[in-house]
């Protein structure tokens, strides 16, 4: 599928957590939930990156959609079990023309997860702004 939102996801990130000597840090276990259930998918609606750090530790796990014309949307406070809410966002992001989608059109999971959301910046500036 071609242009598909990118889904990124802080591989590094600890959730606040303190870690044992070798224990996969929770960002990690997401982004492996994400790609596991991705990949049982015909189609998936998203492309999964990791990140080795977002700089958005207080609000760890997160994750970034973003895709070319649309809004982008840092999410934070995720987990593991979160995936697949995670991967009905993102097909319903991708199936938006900008992208933004009202906390009633989310997953209850994710109704209080965006962190901050981002304009396209590769498009003209919008003279009404």
């Amino acid at each position: 599928m071609a242009d598909r939102p990118i889904l990124t996801v802080c591989t590094s990130c600890r959730a606040g957590h303190d870690l044992a000597e070798g224990q996969t840090p929770p960002g990690r276990l997401l982004h492996d939930a994400l790609a596991e259930a991705l990949a049982t998918q015909p189609e998936p609606p998203v492309e999964l990156r990791g990140a080795a750090c977002m700089a958005a530790c207080a609000r760890g796990c997160t994750a970034a959609i973003a895709a070319p014309g649309k809004w982008t949307y840092l999410l934070g406070e995720l987990d593991r079990e979160m995936a697949g809410d995670l991967l009905t966002y993102a097909s319903a992001y991708a199936a938006h023309a900008t992208g933004a989608l009202l906390p009633s059109r989310r997953p209850e999971s994710l109704r209080r997860a965006v962190i901050a959301r981002l304009p396209d910046f590769t498009l003209p500036k919008d003279p009404a702004a």
